[in-house]
């Protein structure tokens, strides 16, 4: 048997202990041990069932499973996406990385910055607005970044469009002057089919608007800037980034362009600097005190220890309403595989479903379930001290508390002898992150927490986080269905093709 399996045959036989009970007995060293502060962070796993002996484990399975020799890998710009034979340079973008690879980071960021200030000063004519299309990777963190922190910039009108479905685009440029819109073609390779066709789409509005040459007001934020020149886009107008930074981690790249034009440059460097600062603490930290480490731990306890299928985000903030959907991406997308690494079979739960919402609206929604459903969910609470408004302060105490209220119920419970339908069980988890305040520095800071949060899961499972094979399928039948390729349809897809566009099927 290996160190590893050895690690986890010791881990299955790890008993859980109430979280109450754990608080009481541990009292201040327990949050000595479990609450962390960093970047204006505050991380706290004290509500968890991770105790002593698991928290050993887990470091011991760290380094059995050499997540130190992964994590320099990463650092270094060494091949660590081995099915694609790519390093993963993220964090090249934010300074912390190989040298070679931070310096054409940095040179790529300036050729950004000075077509930004290109803009700015009119080099475009008058702009008002940006719309911006791109999916997945390429739309989820701009979205995020400008949605969290551009309510109030005043600098553009920012507009992000994802979705192949046209109603998106209309509702996107609905109050738009077609003559003062920039767009911005967001694709790490410049083929993907839902962006190209938006983007289509986009130029003939503007070419009905009055433009008289829509390519001309068109940027290209792209690692296949080649493709980008075959479709039309000047080169000077083309902003690429390194084809080793995957579509989910790119929003640190020139696909951050929405955020870096709409928030401008300082705040697109603080974002870079927050990000920077959790990675060097992710590369240095020694796994107890590691912040995206520990987290780790607590996903695996939950997802491979006590069987939890899910695992469950509430926003209490509006600003970050979308990072829910963002971290459905980076998680499911990055662990939401069967095989390791190395191709053999996982044998054990992969990443958890990632779910989620805003609070307080989810109270009224899903917190049934979490109370007093048969699931076991671990709950993370996000929520900020700062409040984004400047109503009455009650709107925020009554915000907050409930976040924390929430969390002390979960644990705590109830029992109603006379009325079993008022009984809550109790001793269910939750995590709270608490942020002084939603600015640029905090929330890239956030973000990168995420990102090595995945990284560490797994390694510590063994799987490659930097591959999506798993989208491949779906789009080489949607292509089939469109008359490319030669794929035999079942009698049930015949049926709905035949349904759908009046096509011959059976049935």
């Amino acid at each position: 048997m290996s160190s590893t399996e050895s690690t986890w045959s010791s881990l299955a036989a790890w008993q859980p202990r109430a979280i109450q009970a754990l608080l009481d007995e541990e009292g201040q060293g327990r949050l000595d041990r479990l609450v962390h502060r960093l970047a204006g962070i505050r991380f706290d796993w004290s509500k968890t069932h991770l105790d002593d002996s698991a928290l050993s484990n887990f470091a011991a399975l760290a380094e059995s499973a050499s997540l130190d020799s992964a994590r320099r890998a990463l650092f270094a710009g060494e091949i660590v996406n081995v099915t694609e034979g790519r390093a993963a340079e993220h964090t090249a973008q934010r300074g912390e990385g190989n040298a070679e690879s931070v310096h054409l980071a940095k040179a790529f960021h300036e050729r950004m910055r000075a077509l930004i200030e290109a803009i700015d000063a009119g080099a475009f004519g008058e702009v008002k607005h940006i719309l911006h299309i791109g999916i997945g990777g390429s739309a989820l963190g701009p979205d995020l970044l400008m949605d969290a922190l551009g309510r109030e910039t005043g600098r553009y009108d920012v507009a992000i469009v994802s979705n192949v479905d046209g109603a998106a685009l209309a509702e996107a440029v609905k109050h738009f002057d077609p003559a003062a819109t920039l767009v911005a073609i967001a694709s790490k390779t410049f083929t993907t089919t839902e962006t190209l066709l938006n983007a289509k789409s986009a130029l003939e509005w503007m070419a009905e608007g009055g433009v008289e040459d829509p390519l001309g007001q068109v940027i290209a934020l792209t690692a296949n800037p080649d493709k980008a020149l075959d479709w039309g886009v000047d080169e000077t107008r083309i902003l690429p980034f390194q084809e080793s930074v995957g579509g989910r981690y790119s929003l640190w790249s020139s696909i951050g362009f929405p955020a870096a034009i709409g928030l401008g440059w300082p705040a697109f460097e603080e974002l870079l600097e927050g990000a920077a600062e959790m990675d060097r603490h992710f590369r240095l930290s020694p796994w107890i005190e590691n912040i995206p480490v520990i987290a780790a731990f607590v996903d695996l306890l939950y997802a491979q220890l006590r069987g939890c299928q899910t695992r469950a985000l509430f926003a209490y903030d509006e600003r970050l309403r979308l990072l829910p959907s963002y971290l459905q991406q980076l998680e499911m997308e990055s662990n939401g595989k069967s095989v390791k690494a190395d191709g053999s079979p996982l044998g054990r739960p992969s990443a958890p479903v990632t779910w989620g919402g805003v609070g307080t609206d989810a109270q009224h929604a899903v917190f049934q379930l979490l109370h007093q459903g048969t699931h076991l969910i671990p709950v993370e609470f996000v929520a900020a001290i700062e409040p984004g408004h400047d109503f009455d302060e009650a709107h925020h105490t009554t915000l907050i508390g409930n976040c924390i209220a929430q969390g002390a119920a979960l644990m705590t419970g109830r029992t109603n002898a006379d009325d079993p339908a008022r009984t809550y069980p109790g001793d269910r988890p939750s995590t709270t992150l608490l942020l002084d305040r939603i600015d640029p520095r905090t929330l890239g800071a956030l973000i990168a927490f995420y990102e090595h949060r995945t990284f560490a899961n797994a390694v510590l499972l063994g799987i490659n986080p930097f591959d999506q094979f798993g989208v491949e399928l779906g789009k080489e039948m949607a292509k089939a269905i469109d008359g490319e390729g030669d794929i035999s349809f079942d009698i049930a897809t015949r049926a709905l093709l035949g349904a759908a566009f009046g096509s011959t099927g059976e049935a």
